[in-house]
């Protein structure tokens, strides 16, 4: 069998790690190959070098073809690939994750099956979202409602920062369009915030359907962890967007969202608050996992047959 050709794969410590990378590359219309250990994005105007291994996410749009050399060096620099609609707004699939440790499911697994440590790690989340409160003895039902009403206050005063008229909360995940202008703005902005986000918890290996608050759905995690963010990126966006009076604010708030997530340094915040309330210390060395197998005793290592005689020895 043949060698390979082209630039070895980096060594994982070598590896840019998920808090430095650059949050996400969108490409469309374009084919994306690869040059050495670059990726290339080719289209009539000419063709653009992106260093892999400082990508967190590649986000691949309508009209892209990717070649089977640019995966390669895609899935040696542990890049997450998505397949998104147009502008990302739309979600298809994703490639395999940064992450090669199960360590971050396992510690969120444990949470959401334990009743007290899930409550417990809701009120980390509440805490974050409202700084300098006291949630420690408040139950999911009380914590739902302090939320109703302070979120009704967030909108409040955006409104009357930004001169924009706002009654409430108002959509049909089934019917974009039957919202009125505010509300489908900031249905996009927060569709812009969950695909980031998404990208975000899918590289560090957590998993997007296993939710705290929210359940029920393949990415209730998601819709967790974005929510600690909104009141400073996706409402504050659609509110500045709808106060410029342009003409197509669904597709600039987009744009306004994006200029949010690189002024907060997002993408290293998602990663630190993720690792916070799952309990997972950010070490590198722990984040290449070994193959074991389970036992009710200890794990050992798999690739080896283990008779009663040997184990119990």
């Amino acid at each position: 069998m043949a060698r390979p050709t082209g630039a070895p794969p980096p060594e994982r410590r070598e590896l840019t790690r998920a808090v430095d990378r650059i949050s996400f590359l969108y490409a469309e219309h374009c084919v994306v190959h690869r040059a050495a250990n670059a990726v290339t994005l080719t289209d009539q105007r000419g063709v653009v070098h992106v260093p892999a291994a400082a990508l967190g996410v590649l986000m691949l749009g309508p009209g892209t073809r990717i070649t089977h050399g640019a995966m390669s060096v895609i899935g040696g620099c542990g890049v997450s690939v998505a397949w998104v609609g147009e502008i990302g707004v739309r979600y298809y699939a994703h490639g395999r994750p940064l992450a090669k440790s199960s360590r971050m499911a396992e510690a969120q697994a444990a949470i959401v099956s334990h009743q007290r440590r899930r409550l417990d790690c809701a009120r980390r989340m509440y805490e974050m979202r409202f700084p300098g409160e006291d949630f420690a003895t408040l139950s999911m039902a009380q914590l739902r409602g302090r939320e109703g009403a302070r979120m009704k206050r967030v909108y409040a005063a955006e409104s009357e920062r930004t001169g924009v008229r706002w009654s409430r909360r108002s959509y049909s995940p089934d019917d974009f369009e039957a919202g009125d202008d505010v509300n489908r703005t900031l249905t996009a902005a927060n569709a812009a915030l969950y695909g980031v986000v998404h990208a975000v918890i899918c590289s560090l290996g957590a998993v997007p359907a296993l939710g705290v608050v929210h359940s029920g759905t393949d990415r209730a995690f998601v819709y967790d962890i974005a929510d600690l963010y909104k009141a400073e990126v996706s409402i504050p966006a659609t509110f500045d967007t709808l106060a410029a009076a342009s003409e197509d604010p669904v597709r600039e708030v987009r744009r306004a969202v994006r200029d949010r997530i690189v002024e907060t340094k997002l993408l290293r915040r998602v990663v630190a608050d993720v690792h916070t309330l799952l309990g997972v210390v950010d070490d590198l060395d722990a984040e290449i996992g070994d193959l074991l197998l389970w036992s009710d005793l200890q794990a050992v290592p798999s690739g080896a047959n283990w008779d009663e005689e040997q184990f119990l020895a």
